[in-house]
Parts: structure tokens; C-alpha cells; sequence
């Protein structure tokens, strides 16, 4: 499918189909992970939530299966991968490339979590600093690149047509899981950085269950998507200054923005302490250890709910997008949260 957007760029837009390709690339690599429901969150909120626990995939997010879908596509042909991420992303292209036999060059933040950095490393991939809060880094991509075999494959964190088909294969395995005990979910809370999760997984919803509300949450300092949608076009901010260290991106994708303005319902955002608050009662009563950015899509549910803006007795879906984190920061958050 190919739309113009705002800046009249052609784009060749995945589709539902690319997300069935996708689910059929990661059979048996990537991992089908578990819905897990709470009688105690269900109690709190009156109503029926479901949670995808991306944190149990194979490197801990979401983020291996587009990693891996999109090397699939160019495994022939290029002689090395080269992508930046602030971590999750990192790890996936890393272990995606290893799996395929291809070299990894990865552009990080110098403040990367050192839980993902190490992480990155040991799968292979050769890391490469840079200042996230003084340097862009596409011009920092740019002139790594310049620098590496000329048939190396940048693949960015979330605006490739085959990273986002692999994301989507979240909400396709949930919806259709769900589907099969006779659950229809009236609401999706997806965390939302720079749209390439919830772009996915809003193709592979629109398509098998298309009455589901999809709401997307962002950090409360960094609230890029939410100002794109309002205003119709892609917005550009500052790098946020948030826990939620996986959503400190600074502008949707062309692909992504242009999914989202079709499948998207809204965008609301949350606090840090929300998302803080998150992760203690996933620890306390799931038994989960889950990374800040993926206690969004809770913090939303539990907001739009407490609002009155989700009715009691709604079927809620919440994706937990990744569980990697650091023990000592884990700890500290904790520590810190308004609840404790």
C-alpha cells in the first residue's frame, strides 16, 4: 500500500500480509509469548485486563522479532548490519545478526542502560558511542556508514517497512490467542516511542478484530506522538528527559506516523512515578521484572480507567514491551516509588 504523506513522500507502507510473512519468518525463532492475567488488577479497576509479556521474548522485547524479520530480508545480500538504539533494538540486530552469521556495527547512546549495552556486546555487535542529548544520530549513522563495506544494510529501530510487519506479530499472536477462548478486547494500550510496535500491532488488529480500540502511551516529557496526531503532521522534540529510556525518541517515522493516523484511536501520556508504580506492582504481584518504557502501556489503562474514559467490565489489553533493565536501577526506582 502506498500513501503521500504531509511532505508528499511516497511510501510503501506493510501491510497485514507483511505481518503474516513475518509471523511465519519467526516461527520457531521467536518465542510465543504467555498472556498472563490479575485478579488483583482486575479488582482494582473493574475491569477484565490482559497482558502480552513481551519481556519473555528472546532477549527480553518485543524488539527481537522486527530485528530478526528485517535481517531475514536481507541476509544474501548485505555483508553487515549497521543500526543506532538506545538499547532493545541494540540487542536485537546484535543477536538477529549473529543468528544469520553477519557482522553488527551499533551506534549507542553514551548513557545506554549498561544492562543493554553488555547485552549488545555479547551477541556480537561492535559498539559505537555518541551523545544523544548534542549529536543527531542519523548524521552520526551517516558517517559510520561511510566507513563500513559498501553492501552494509542500515536497518533503524522502528520506520522499515520489515521491522514494523515482525512488531505486528505481538498483536497478531494476542488477538488471535484471545480469539480462541471467545475474547474480544474493546481496548489496546501500547507503549509508543517512535511508533514502530504499535504501528504493527495496529495492522494485525485492525484486521482480525477491528472494533478494538488502539490507545498509544508516551512519557509524559516526551509526548512527540501525541502532538504528531493532533496536529497532522510529524513533530519534532527534544530528547525527553524520562525513565522510560526506551521512549526517549524525538519524532515518529514517516511509515509509522502514517499507520498510526489510520489505526490509532489516541494518544495519552503518563508520569514517571505511573510508570514507577508500574513496575512495583508487576514485581509484587505478577513475579515480573519489567524495564520502565514497558509499564506504559499499564499506567495508560490504569489512567483511562480511573478517568472514566474506559467503562468498568471493558476486556483491556496492556503489551509489556520488554524486561530489560539493570538490578541496582531496578532496585532505586523501586525504592522511590510514590507507593512504596
Amino acid at each position: 500500500m502506498t500513501v503521500t504523506d504531509a511532505d508528499d513522500v511516497d511510501l510503501d507502507l506493510p501491510t497485514y500480509l507483511d505481518v503474516v510473512d513475518a509471523s511465519e519468518v519467526l516461527e520457531s525463532v521467536a518465542h510465543h509469548t504467555p498472556i498472563q492475567t490479575s485478579r488483583t488488577l482486575d479488582g482494582e479497576l473493574g475491569v477484565k485486563a490482559f497482558i502480552k509479556c513481551e519481556n519473555l521474548q528472546r532477549m527480553g522485547a518485543f524488539k527481537f522479532r522486527g530485528g530478526y524479520n528485517a535481517v531475514s530480508h536481507c541476509k544474501d545480500t548485505a555483508k553487515g548490519i549497521l543500526t543506532y538504539s538506545s538499547g532493545n533494538h541494540a540487542q536485537a540486530i546484535a543477536l538477529a545478526s549473529k543468528l544469520h552469521g553477519i557482522p553488527a556495527t551499533i551506534i549507542m547512546p553514551k548513557d545506554a542502560p549498561p544492562l543493554k549495552l553488555n547485552a549488545t556486546q555479547s551477541y556480537g555487535g561492535a559498539v559505537i558511542f555518541y551523545d544523544r542529548y548534542k549529536e543527531k544520530r542519523d548524521d552520526v549513522a551517516e558517517r559510520v556508514k561511510e566507513k563500513l563495506p559498501s553492501d552494509t544494510v542500515f536497518i533503524p529501530p522502528y520506520d522499515h517497512k520489515h521491522v514494523i510487519a515482525g512488531q505486528g506479530t505481538v498483536g497478531k499472536e494476542m488477538i488471535e490467542d484471545l480469539r480462541s477462548k471467545s475474547i474480544t478486547l474493546d481496548y489496546l494500550f501500547v507503549c509508543v516511542g517512535g511508533g514502530g510496535l504499535i504501528s504493527g500491532i495496529s495492522l494485525a488488529t485492525k484486521a482480525l478484530s477491528p472494533e478494538t480500540k488502539i490507545i498509544g502511551v508516551e512519557p509524559e516529557a516526551g509526548n512527540d506522538a501525541q502532538q504528531s496526531l493532533q496536529k497532522g503532521r510529524i513533530v519534532h522534540i527534544e530528547t525527553p528527559i524520562t525513565v522510560a529510556d526506551g521512549a526517549q525518541t524525538q519524532h515518529l517515522g514517516h511509515l509509522t506516523f502514517a499507520i498510526m493516523k489510520q489505526n490509532v484511536s489516541q494518544i495519552i501520556t503518563v508520569t514517571d512515578d505511573e510508570l514507577i508504580d508500574g513496575m512495583k506492582f508487576f514485581g509484587e504481584r505478577m513475579k515480573m521484572v519489567v524495564e520502565p518504557t514497558g509499564c506504559l502501556g499499564l499506567a495508560g489503562m490504569r489512567k483511562m480507567v480511573k478517568s472514566g474514559e474506559v467503562p468498568k467490565g471493558s476486556h483491556c489489553g496492556v503489551v509489556v514491551s520488554g524486561g530489560n533493565v539493570d538490578m541496582k536501577r531496578y532496585c532505586e526506582l523501586i525504592l522511590s516509588s510514590s507507593s512504596s
